[in-house]
């Protein structure tokens, strides 16, 4: 044994200057992650790459002393040799291998230099202690973007004790390299998003939305774009997230969303635009980005169904005027709940008090988060099922706060109503983050029906409130109800139907009109969908012909066959084919019997599967169905009584551009993991 020890041992004495370094795919053993096989003349040497030992390479020496050497190899194992033996774990030996092989570019000579090729994100780049530092490298920064973490915490001392003791091997990196990293991401990711957004068959809505910055003073607008893809999978995205100067007027923030439009490439296909129309985004800006889209005729309707509101914003309003209008009232309950809570003495004289009276419930009082106001609606609803008990507690013990009168209990057990129906409507409209349209006119004919019967309450304190949530809805109601009737007739469980069943109660005997305007418009944007696909149908057609054109010296401007768009539309519109049904799309579909309402009907499927027998309708119904009546995607957000999202303090203090990267980067791979 010692022999052949000292045999498998090369002269470190030995001149290497002309030696060069051996690439070949015989050399399957993982240990070649660890050496250099070198060539002298005629003999080969292995030479470790943490000790730069020179043992034989031949082959002929086998590779088991090259792996005894690793053991014992302090600067490898870095005196653990229990790393080593797990290195060489058998399922990882041909992987590892193979990865060498593919990846690793050895093209040096003289004191044995290595030269890399620089390698994309996806490809894996080993080096010479067999750890991928670029993968792993990326993988730290989408995991900051992914959870929202700080990029300066990979400058954290603690941060960096823990990586040093998982994985030695790899090299920290500082701040300005990790935002470089994410950077990276984010530029990957926004080719993708481009790409599908430049392959869509149908048009796009986005929606706009304000954020704030940690301490307020910052606001943020949040571009997110939303449509059904090719498959009839409704998506939304996030395009663009910037800061918004506060010194720009209307028409200045309307030429920067447009700019962001533009630079997406996405101006020509957009359908709809919902907002908030809080500050900064005011009606001005949504009206002013209308009006330079409606030049162009990129919009349908003449820009009717362009503009829409969010439905959970108008919702909250009213729920936060409910509550307003009986602060004192609510106030007075919060602080008798927190005497009863104070001490177990009085806990236990409450309990009494609530048997002696009857007013037991399932569930215990509780105080509210003032910022959430569901929170508060569950308290007083609790508080509402003891009132009795309140009522003697305030009898008999001299220290309770003083309790609500019977009729203040009587108007809180109205209000209470009112938020209860609210809580279920915005349940319902952020049961996904993503809605189709359709799912929001039979929600929102049942909030109008009750604010018509609220307003005839007896009690002038309760009319009062219901006619001023009243004057709110109906300018909601005023903006979308078009395309809230548009999106529940491309419902084949109601087709035209529930239109015609809720519009006689809102409006009595002038409903008629209003369903026929309804109908009117729907008909219109039918045609012009069918005029659409007639003209995308001979798009190559009429290509080759304005190519020809050119060719032959024709000028550029109106040309013969640009003339006759408008004569397009009229042979669309009059003529029939031969043996063709002279029915439309739309008439076909309305005149079919309803489909069976079932609460697992997917209408996105229906459409899906209806496209051959509705080509031109389910090109319509794709983008209707794509437009966001809500752009809160939860409930947890969607109860906040401030409304507006925030930016996290550690990455609001970023540059706009990397803020933006993140929120958007973030999106993206959380939308990602999502579908995967």
């Amino acid at each position: 044994m010692k022999r052949r020890q000292k045999k498998l041992t090369i002269n470190n004495e030995l001149d290497l200057s002309d030696a060069v370094i051996v690439k070949s795919g015989r050399l399957k053993s993982v240990v070649w992650n660890d050496f250099d096989r070198v060539r002298k003349g005629e003999t080969y040497i292995a030479i470790c790459r943490h000790c730069k030992k020179r043992l034989s390479g031949s082959s002929a020496s086998g590779t088991s002393h090259l792996r005894n050497h690793l053991i014992r190899c302090r600067r490898r194992s870095n005196g653990s040799n229990n790393g080593v033996a797990q290195y060489f774990v058998r399922g990882k030996k041909k992987e590892l291998a193979n990865e060498r092989r593919k990846d690793e570019e050895v093209l040096s000579v003289v004191n044995v230099r290595y030269e890399h090729e620089k390698e994309e994100l996806d490809d894996v780049n080993v080096v010479s202690t067999g750890l991928d530092q670029r993968r792993c490298r990326f993988d730290l920064a989408r995991m900051i973007i992914l959870h929202g973490y700080p990029l300066s915490m990979v400058e954290d001392v603690g941060f960096r004790m823990f990586i040093g003791n998982l994985q030695p091997l790899f090299e920290l990196v500082a701040f300005e390299r990790v935002e470089s990293d994410c950077m990276e991401i984010y530029a990957k990711e926004k080719h993708k998003i481009f790409e599908a957004l430049d392959k869509l068959p149908g048009k796009i809505s986005i929606s706009v939305d304000v954020w704030s910055g940690s301490d307020d003073s910052d606001e943020f607008l949040c571009l997110t774009a939303h449509y059904i893809d090719e498959t009839w999978e409704l998506k939304k995205r996030v395009l663009n997230f910037f800061m918004v100067d506060p010194s720009h007027t209307g028409e200045m923030l309307a030429e920067v969303i447009m700019t962001c439009l533009m630079e997406w490439d996405i101006d020509r296909k957009l359908f709809s635009m919902a907002s908030s129309h809080s500050p900064p985004f005011g009606e001005n800006v949504a009206n002013k980005i209308r009006d330079r889209l409606s030049q162009n005729k990129f919009l349908y309707c003449y820009g009717q169904l362009f503009d829409v509101s969010c439905g959970v914003n108008v919702i909250n309003q009213m729920a936060q005027d409910s509550l307003q209008t009986c602060c004192d009232t609510i106030n007075m309950i919060r602080e008798s709940i927190r005497y009863v809570k104070s001490s177990e003495s009085i806990q236990d004289r409450f309990n009494q008090w609530i048997v002696e009276t009857e007013a037991e419930s399932e569930r215990n009082l509780c105080i509210d988060d003032p910022t959430r106001w569901d929170s508060t609606c569950t308290m007083l609803e609790i508080a509402l099922e003891q009132k009795s008990a309140f009522s003697l507690m305030n009898e008999h013990d001299p220290d309770s706060v003083l309790c609500p009168s019977d009729l203040e209990w009587e108007r809180l057990g109205t209000i209470v109503e009112f938020l209860k129906v609210f809580v279920e409507v915005i349940n319902a409209f952020t049961k996904s983050s993503c809605l189709p349209a359709n799912m929001y006119f039979p929600e929102v004919c049942d909030v109008h029906l009750r604010l018509i019967e609220w307003t005839k309450n007896p009690d002038d304190f309760i009319s009062s409130l219901a006619v001023n949530m009243r004057k709110k809805f109906d300018d909601f109601w005023e903006k979308n109800y078009l395309v809230l009737a548009i999106a529940t007739i491309l419902d084949p469980r109601f087709k035209m139907k529930l239109v015609e069943y809720y519009y006689p109660l809102f409006y009595g005997t002038s409903a008629s009109e209003l369903i026929e305007d309804i109908s009117e418009c729907i008909k219109a944007l039918y045609d012009e969908h069918s005029v659409g696909s007639l003209l995308a149908s001979s798009d190559q057609a009429l290509g080759w012909q304005n190519h020809h054109h050119r060719s032959n010296g024709v000028a550029h401007g109106k040309e013969p066959d640009d003339r006759l768009i408008e004569f397009d539309r009229y042979i669309n519109n009059t003529t029939t084919t031969p043996g063709q049904d002279s029915k439309s799309d739309l008439e076909k579909y309305l005149e079919e019997p309803l489909f069976p309402r079932d609460s697992d009907f997917d209408i996105l499927n229906w459409w899906k599967v209806h496209t051959p027998k509705y080509p031109i309708l389910s090109m319509m119904a794709r983008n209707v169905l794509a437009v966001p009546m809500s752009n809160v995607s939860s409930s947890e957000d969607a109860f906040e009584t401030c409304q507006r999202r925030q930016v996290s303090e550690t990455w609001c203090s970023l540059r706009p551009s990397t803020v933006q990267a993140l929120m958007c980067a973030q999106d993206w791979i959380q939308s990602e993991l999502e579908s995967s």
